[in-house]
Parts: structure tokens; sequence; C-alpha cells
């Protein structure tokens, strides 16, 4: 089982390599294994194209003449049950059994309703020797986004801000101020191409004028969202620049405007967490950050609609201000960034 291990920790790793550009499929990672030596990697590279099995099962074919003699003596390993459907590729089950590998190594299933259980059914049923739930937590970590939105019909939710050393969020005045320093200014561009979408609420909007794209790293631009009940904000904002797909959640209008989504919600007051997650779930949106401000992020925390929060404490302390949301979870990680500190927390029935 020790061998499993070792080659699914290698899946994972390719696996991860996809973050930013699948969504809204999972990350998945194969490899093809000959007498304990790896023959071939693959990984999903971008939604759309070629799987994970596909990937690796080519290498083989492109790197040894005798490849098709090597599959029928391998076994593949890959990070998440190979599909059975024909959705934009063909079923990769197929695949793997036309070149008939004889072992599968899965570390965790698929819970998709076309694929659940269904691709190791196709499998066995071909005669193919199927493991399963080898490495299975960190299998299923490494896709919660794509858990989150097959299971809960929402997109996976991050909380991310920084606050002082004595706990305050902004200036009593609202306005805009610095906390933390350029590291945690670059992680937070990081942060930004790997997900799907960044929601701010009104006032950060119309205070901090954000652009939410990526600037400080290399990657893709995430869509943009913003809460503007009576869609008050003026529109030579960054926010409407039409640079970005961008969500105007408010309560008068439904719209398309060139890359503006105006989603009309008509009850603001019960429920607007729910609502806009699942307007986002049916956007195709798989993960989002929320980054602020106060309101926005203690409204999601008090409708217990968040998955992890990600708080900066920068090194400084104002001693007033307006203080920073108030959360309750289980810290799975503290570590320093620059001179701020980043703080993981995940909620307490996670």
């Amino acid at each position: 089982m020790l061998e499993h291990e070792n080659y699914l920790k290698r899946a994972i790793e390719l696996a991860k390599l996809g973050l930013g550009n699948v969504s809204p499929n999972p990350m998945v990672g194969s490899v093809v294994v000959h007498q304990d030596k790896i023959i071939g990697e693959g990984y999903h590279q971008k939604y759309g194209k070629a799987h994970a099995e596909v990937n690796a099962i080519q290498q083989v074919l492109e790197n040894f003449t005798n490849a098709e003699e090597l599959l029928k003596n391998s076994t593949l390993y890959v990070t998440l049950e190979p599909c059975s459907h024909f959705g934009k590729t063909p079923p990769c089950a197929d695949l793997i059994i036309k070149h008939q590998i004889p072992q599968v190594v899965i570390g965790c299933l698929d819970p998709f309703e076309s694929v659940n259980g269904k691709g190791v059914e196709k499998l066995k049923a071909a005669g193919i020797n199927v493991i399963t739930g080898v490495l299975e937590e960190e299998c299923i970590d490494l896709n919660k986004r794509f858990f989150t939105r097959v299971k809960q019909q929402r997109p996976y939710v991050i909380l991310k801000w920084a606050q002082t050393e004595d706990g305050y969020f902004c200036p009593a005045d609202g306005d805009q101020k610095w906390i933390t320093g350029e590291e945690a200014k670059r992680l937070v561009h990081l942060w930004r191409s790997q997900e799907d979408c960044v929601l701010v609420g009104k006032n950060t909007a119309l205070i901090d004028n954000p652009q939410l794209n990526v600037r400080l790293v290399k990657g893709r631009d995430p869509k943009r969202a913003v809460i503007d009940r009576n869609l008050d904000l003026p529109k030579n904002l960054n926010l409407f620049d039409n640079s970005l797909n961008t969500f105007v959640f408010n309560a008068t209008k439904t719209d398309l405007e060139n890359k503006t989504t105006y989603i009309g919600i008509e009850d603001f007051d019960h429920f607007l967490p729910q609502y806009i997650l699942f307007q986002l779930y049916l956007q195709d949106v798989q993960s989002l950050i929320i980054e602020g401000g106060i309101k926005t992020l203690q409204t999601f925390i008090d409708a217990g609609l968040w998955d992890e929060a990600r708080i900066f404490t920068g090194d400084v302390n104002w001693g007033e201000g307006k203080k920073a949301p108030h959360i309750k979870g289980n810290t799975t990680e503290k570590y320093p960034i620059g001179k701020d500190k980043l703080t993981i927390i995940k909620p307490l029935n996670s």
C-alpha cells in the first residue's frame, strides 16, 4: 500500500499544476507505472482539453516503441475516478480498457452524478483490478472546490481580510489605509489567479476602487462581483471598465451590458448570501474569494456560508477604528508573510 501511496502523491503533485485553469472541472493527476518505474505522467491542464489519464497514456505512446505491450503490464494511478461518460472529451475508462491496462489505483470517487462509481464499475466489468481509497482524504482535499460545487450546489467560499495587531479592519471614517506589506499583496494576487471570482461590497468598491484583477504575478484574472443593492455605484469605477466579466447583485435590475451582468435579487433582507452563491453556481463559478468589506464578510460568516478564512495580521497597532469581522473556527495554519502573519481558519464543523 505504501508503494501505491508514493505514486498517488506524485499524481497529486501533477494535479495541482492545473489549479486556476480547469474549473469547473476537477484537478486530476495520473501516472503510469511499469515494473516500479514511472513511464508516463499527465494532468488535466485546461478545461475542455484532455484529461489526466489521456495525457499520461499518450506520453507512454509517444516515448516507447513497445508502448502497447508496456501498458498491458502496467498500473495506472489517478487521483480521481476515471470518467465513464461523454462530456467535453470521450470517457477515460474506455481508453484504459482499450489499452488493456490490468490495474488502476484511484484516490477517490467522483461525486458528479454522471460518474460516481460508474467509472469503477466499467473498469471492473472489463476485468481490470481496481483499488480505491488510496490517500482518499488528500485527494478529496485537492478538489475541495469541485466537491463543494457538486455536493452543495454553491462555490467554495474563501474569506480574506487584513487586520491590525489590535484587531482593526479600517479607520473609523472608513477611508482606505494599507495594513499589510508587499509580500501579502503579491500573495493575494496569486490567490486571485487560482480562484474563479472575487466579491466585494458596495462600500469597498466605492472607497478602494479596486480592479480585482491579477497584476503582481502571472496568472489568469478571475471574474468580479459586487453587491450594490440600489445601483448607486458610479460607472467610472474600475469594476465597470469592461476588462473582465463582472456580476452586480442588486434589487432592481437583471440585464447584460457588455461584460457586466446585472443580477436582480428580489429579497435583499433574507438569505442574501444563499442567493448570491446559487447565482454564481449557475454561472459555473466553482470558487469565490470575498475580499470585503466588514458587512459583506460578516454576512457570510453569520450565514455559515464559508469554507476557509485567510486573515492577515499586520505589524501595526491603531488603537481605534472599525473592528475586523468576528469569526469562530479551527486555526489550521499560521505562518509569517514578510512582516505580517497569515492565519488560516476552517469552520468548526469541517
